[in-house]
Parts: structure tokens; C-alpha cells; sequence
């Protein structure tokens, strides 16, 4: 129950007001971009996390003790463990970012990112190894959740599409600079390097301000005026207290680089057409194109490949390797330019914009439990596909494989097109107010 003091500052963001969220002014904008840019490093940790399995595996193999040398099943749950982490951290960010606040829960998730890392340099056997992966798993599902949570609540909604988008951009960043450090670096040094990225996070976050709207449901007035000055200037304070409260051989190396960069490129180029085009069309036009490039995947196995791939590898750059594609009478063009077609649709769409839309729609109230459950959700998703990755390719044939995935991306479409509201431009309190209907 709000109290009197507190009553009268939520009252003035009032979502019907039809006052628009304040702008930065030019002269503290550095403030935003600022506090933005230190919860980014999160999710660089993120990608780095992610990308760290395919240049670690056949280092391991090549320089790792005996001990640490992976075959093909022990391979495959080294990558996948992580996502059984985030899952369960999905569900410890929503409980933490309601009950610590954010700005603490993403100091807080650096800890498992460090302890993790540390837990694969120091590795005796396997088991060191899975625990590693499964502690930085657990942070990076806890950052996935509240960093775009706290991007949304301290932005404006003239740049929330664009900072909301460079939480996708600094995945995709850290799993290309995974990628490309791992061919300068052994597994060891690339794991030395992992931490480097949550250390300055935890170090900036110090210095950044917990976001207005949460420190106004807690009650504590006086802080987040002082975080609004931070953020969006002094000259805005009255304004808005007025308005709102993996591969062995370099080849494969090479072609994850490659991956890398067309993501990067193209999660910029959606951060910078957020704003402008809109969530809905970015959405859709992504889906059709991720549709379209996996019929082209089936096309192509079906051509190229009449005999099921049965390496564990749950990597798909494995399916696509050298001696495959070079064995093949097919059209191996027509492969590559699929995955290409597939990472531009999926950086211009569905890889930035669900985590945007995720902390925008959503009440305050139940934010952190909605998010949580979300997070759960994709990360759950995300362990089935990449752990059963293979045996859908044996049963289902490849061809059939990459069909069914083009089936729930048109799916995705669909389900745009109907269901999910445009919120370019509007305040979090306008688009709580559209799902209340008032």
C-alpha cells in the first residue's frame, strides 16, 4: 500500500497522462548511455559464455591433461549445461529483481560469472569442468533477465528500442570475441579472459543508479530523484517528477568468425531501425526470412545429404563441415548462404527484439515473476534443441529437421501479426495501460 508521500510521485506517471516520457538533455545524456552501456557488459559476458565451448572443445583435445579430453558425449554437455544453468537462473533473476532490485542482482550475477570461469581454469577433471559451465550458465540466465529490464526502466522511449537493442548487440559481440580470441588463446587463457568483461561490470555498476521506477515502488522519493538527475539531467528533474516516476580443423575456425561478424552487423542495423520501423515489422520480416532460409537448409539436405548425420555435435557448423560439404555432389553454395539468410533474419528480429519486448510489456508488479518465467521458458527450449540437436537429425532426417524448424518460424509470423502490440514510442505506463485496455 503506497503511502502519502509516495502516492502523489506515482500518481504523475500516470500511464493516461498524455504528457510523453522526458528527454535527456544533451549535456547529462552521457549519464544514460553510461549506466546502459555498464549493464551491457552483462550480456557481453553472456555471448562470451556461449561462444566459449567452440574454440575450447578441440583446444581441450589438442592441449588439454588427459583428464580433460572430451569425446563426443562429454562434448555435447559441454556446451548444453550452460543452458540448463540460465534456465534455473531465469527463475533466481526474476525472484532477485523484484527483491534486491536490479541494479544489485546484475552485481550480484557477477560473482557466479567469476567462480565459474576460475572453476574451468582450475578443472581437475570433467566434472570441474560441467560445474564451471553450469555457474556461468546460471549468471548469464540471471543477466538475460534483468539487463534489459533495467535498460527499459531507466530509458526514454525516443532511444529505449535502440539501448534495448544492445543487449542482443553485445551477445552477439562476446560470442565473436569467443570466436576470435579462441585462435590466439588455449581454453585455459580464453577462461582467463571470460572474467575480464564481469569484473568491469561489477566495477561500473557501483557507480550507476538503480532505476527511478523501482526506487518509486520501494518508496525511497529522494533516491530516485537523484537517479533521474543522474540519468536524464538536471534541467528534466521538475519535468519529470511532472510526468512519470565446436571444430578441429582452421577452416571451421575461420567460418565461426564469419558467423560472429554477420551477427554483430546486423543486431547494429536492427538497433538502429528499432525506433524507426518498429518492433512488429522487424519481428515478422525476421521470421519470414529465418522460414525461408531453413526451407533452403531442407532443400539442400534433401539434395545433397539422402543419409541422416549422426555426429553428436549439437554444433550446427559440424552438420556443414569441410569434408561433408566437400564430399557432397550437392550444392554446397546453397548451405551457406542458407546460414547466412538464417543469421540475418534472426539478428534483425527475433534475437534482439524478445528481450525487449519482455521488459516493456510487463507491470512492474510482476515483472520480475513474468520475466523469470520467460527466461525459463527460452532457456528450456534452448537445452532441448542444442542437447537433441542430433537425434532430430537422425529421426527426422536433416531435410525434415530444418523443415520443422521452418514451420515454427512461420508460426512466429503468425502469432506476431495477431497477438503482439506495437510498442514503438509509447511509455511503459501507455503500453501497461494498452493490456488493461484503457
Amino acid at each position: 500500500m503506497e503511502d502519502e508521500t509516495t502516492q502523489p510521485l506515482l500518481n504523475k506517471v500516470d500511464p493516461r497522462s498524455e504528457a510523453e516520457e522526458p528527454r535527456p538533455s544533451t549535456c547529462r545524456v552521457r549519464g544514460l548511455f553510461l549506466a546502459a552501456f555498464a549493464a551491457t557488459l552483462g550480456p557481453l559476458s553472456f555471448g562470451f559464455v556461449l561462444g566459449y565451448s567452440s574454440p575450447a572443445i578441440p583446444s581441450l583435445r589438442k592441449t588439454g591433461p588427459e583428464t580433460l579430453q572430451l569425446d563426443d558425449d562429454q562434448s555435447s554437455w559441454f556446451g548444453s549445461i550452460v543452458t540448463l544453468g540460465a534456465a534455473v537462473g531465469g527463475v533466481l533473476g526474476g525472484w532477485l529483481v523484484d527483491k534486491t532490485g536490479r541494479k544489485l542482482t546484475l552485481m550480484l550475477c557477477t560473482v557466479p560469472y567469476v567462480v565459474g570461469f576460475n572453476l574451468v581454469i582450475g578443472a581437475q577433471n570433467v566434472w570441474m569442468l560441467y560445474g564451471g559451465r553450469l555457474l556461468t550458465g546460471l549468471a548469464s540466465g540471471v543477466c538475460s533477465l534483468v539487463a534489459p529490464v533495467y535498460i527499459a526502466e531507466i530509458s526514454s522511449p525516443e532511444v529505449r528500442g535502440l539501448l534495448g537493442s544492445c543487449v542482443q548487440l553485445m551477445v552477439v559481440i562476446g560470442i565473436l570475441a569467443a570466436y576470435v580470441a579462441g585462435l590466439a588463446l588455449d581454453w585455459c587463457w580464453l577462461a582467463v579472459l571470460g572474467c575480464v568483461p564481469p569484473f568491469f561490470m561489477l566495477l561500473l555498476m557501483c557507480f550507476m543508479p538503480e532505476t527511478p521506477r523501482f526506487l518509486l515502488i520501494k518508496h525511497k522519493e529522494l533516491e530516485a530523484v537523484a537517479a533521474m538527475k543522474f540519468l536524464w539531467g538536471v534541467e528534466q528533474e521538475q519535468e519529470v517528477e511532472e510526468n512519470e516516476s565446436s571444430h578441429e580443423d582452421q577452416d571451421s575456425s575461420l567460418a565461426s568468425v564469419i558467423v560472429g561478424v554477420l551477427q554483430v552487423v546486423f543486431t547494429a542495423i536492427a538497433a538502429l531501425l528499432m525506433d524507426r520501423a518498429g518492433r512488429k515489422i522487424l519481428l515478422s520480416i525476421s521470421g519470414a526470412i529465418m522460414a525461408l532460409s531453413c526451407i533452403m537448409f531442407g532443400i539442400y539436405f534433401k539434395i545433397s545429404l539422402p543419409t541422416p548425420n549422426n555426429s553428436s555435435n549439437p554444433d550446427l557448423l559440424t552438420t556443414l563441415n569441410s569434408e561433408t560439404v566437400g564430399a557432397s555432389p550437392g550444392l554446397p553454395w546453397l548451405a551457406v548462404s542458407s546460414m547466412g539468410f538464417f543469421l540475418i533474419g534472426f539478428s534483425l528480429g527475433w534475437g534482439p527484439i524478445p528481450w525487449l519486448l519482455m521488459s516493456e510489456i510487463f507491470p512492474l508488479q510482476v515483472k520480475g515473476l513474468a520475466s523469470g518465467a520467460c527466461v525459463l521458458t527460452s532457456w528450456i527450449m534452448a537445452f532441448l534443441v542444442t542437447k537433441e540437436f542430433s537425434s532430430l537429425m537422425s529421426f527426422l532426417t536433416p531435410y525434415g529437421t530444418f523443415w520443422l524448424f521452418s514451420a515454427f518460424c512461420i508460426l512466429s509470423v503468425i502469432f506476431t501479426l495477431l497477438f503482439v502490440p506495437e510498442t514503438k514510442g509509447k511509455t511503459l505506463e501507455q503500453i501497461e495501460a494498452h493490456f488493461q485496455g484503457r
